[in-house]
């Protein structure tokens, strides 16, 4: 999911939105939207990616999909709070319903609504928006602070997306997911990854993230690896400058990466091919994100004095590559863009960064997608945990030939099972070297 490399054919793939967006210079817009049951219909500001709510390919993503009916039913829900109390834990169970509805369809649990494929992850993208959307604008009767407003965003946002139901410690899913019996005994290997919604929709609001599908698809799986059995615990984050910045990974990551024995954050990179980045920069490249704000600055990260310009992934990539993984080839990653030590001007770096040089690029850009590998490698290694982690960037999700208006076609759904099939199979082969 990052801007990497501005050259050749990624350049018209994933650069040219920058065009379109830069020029936006404000995260929020006045934009009407409907209000809560019983409220009065004042309008409030939204986000700019809770605008794109407004425009047809998002609702017809909602209602192809049942994900329509998500919205009303929280608004209601917050209608009927009486307190903030009240509104809190409606905005956890709603939230959390919304993850568990989006990782039931996409593993094939419960009826099928609507006639989008279950591996679709924009569903899950779109409600949350519209449920953000509601807290943003509800106006209830006993009053709510900005500071209350915030955190129930907060909550809504944690809970939608898996990030606070990682569990490794004694929820054991084998009956309500299935597939571990088959497995076998022994000790269970704990996974961890992560991926990302969809980005650059200004260039094609049609655009879904498959690192945010396989996120849904594997979140409880279990799977048998050359070591014994293990079990995938998933997340997804969103494309936006400020989350990361207020420390989302390192909140999420925390208690989490000394419970599992693997990490991989995963994203959508470049065309036709499957990365294992090898080195991650602190530099942030500028590439506008979702709510079209753009951030050139070194990463920032809570303690400054003690950060280093390069982390580096401890996945087994030379056992990756050689493994039969998948129909998209896969590389090794060691190119970096660095400005070497004592120079002025950034140069690449095919073997990766050189002593003294300041980071401009990660093998995976200096866009969220290198942001996240760098905070959670970091985290590893102030944690002093040695267990293997990094980033995988998977192929750009294209829709068949000659697509440029429908939502879906075969080839966009047969590239997305692929991708999804390929990324747990590179999980499957790390986790038992």
């Amino acid at each position: 999911m990052s801007p990497i490399r501005a050259r050749a054919a990624v350049v018209g793939v994933l650069l040219a939105p920058l065009a379109l967006t830069a020029a936006v210079p404000s995260a929020a817009v006045p934009v009407p939207a409907p209000a809560a049951p019983g409220a009065g219909a004042t309008a409030a500001a939204v986000t700019v990616e809770e605008a794109r709510l407004d425009r047809a390919v998002p609702r017809e993503i909602l209602r192809r999909s049942g994900f329509d009916t998500a919205a009303p039913r929280f608004a209601g829900a917050l209608a009927g709070a009486g307190s903030y109390r009240q509104a809190e834990k409606a905005v956890a169970r709603h939230g959390s319903a919304l993850w568990e509805r989006a990782v039931d369809r996409a593993q094939g649990r419960g009826p099928l609504v609507g006639d989008l494929t279950r591996d679709d992850d924009r569903p899950l993208y779109w409600a949350r928006l519209a449920m953000t959307r509601e807290v943003r604008q509800w106006q209830p009767g006993f009053g709510l602070t900005d500071a209350q407003r915030a955190r129930l965003l907060d909550r809504l946002e944690r809970s939608s997306r898996g990030q606070d139901s990682l569990d490794f410690t004694g929820r054991d899913r084998r009956s309500e997911r299935g597939g571990a019996d088959s497995l076998g005994r022994g000790e269970v290997k704990r996974i961890l990854m992560t991926g990302f919604d969809p980005f650059t929709l200004d260039r094609d609001i049609r655009i879904s993230n498959p690192s945010g599908a396989t996120a849904l698809a594997l979140d409880g799986t279990w799977i048998r690896t050359a070591d014994g059995p293990a079990r995938i615990e998933a997340a997804v984050f969103p494309v936006r400058w400020q989350d990361f910045a207020d420390g989302s990974v390192e909140r999420t990551l925390r208690k989490r990466l000394p419970k599992a024995d693997l990490f991989t954050t995963v994203s959508q990179g470049r065309p036709g091919r499957i990365d294992i980045e090898r080195t991650n920069g602190a530099w942030r490249g500028g590439f506008p994100d979702n709510d079209n704000i753009s951030r050139t600055e070194t990463v920032p990260v809570s303690d400054p004095a003690t950060q280093p310009q390069w982390t580096s992934s401890t996945l087994p990539a030379a056992a990756i590559v050689a493994a039969p993984t998948g129909r998209f080839p896969v590389y090794d990653n060691t190119s970096v863009t660095e400005i070497p030590a004592g120079g002025t001007t950034p140069v690449v770096a095919p073997g990766g960064p050189t002593p003294g040089s300041t980071a401009r690029q990660g093998g995976g850009g200096n866009y969220l997608s290198n942001e996240i590998a760098y905070r959670a490698t970091l985290l590893r290694d102030r944690l002093g945990l040695t267990i293997p982690g990094g980033h995988v960037h998977t192929p750009v999700l294209e829709f068949g030939p000659g697509n440029t208006a429908e939502i879906t076609d075969p080839v966009f759904v047969r590239n997305r099972l692929d991708i999804i099939a390929q990324v747990r199979e590179i999980i499957r082969v790390s986790a038992g070297v």
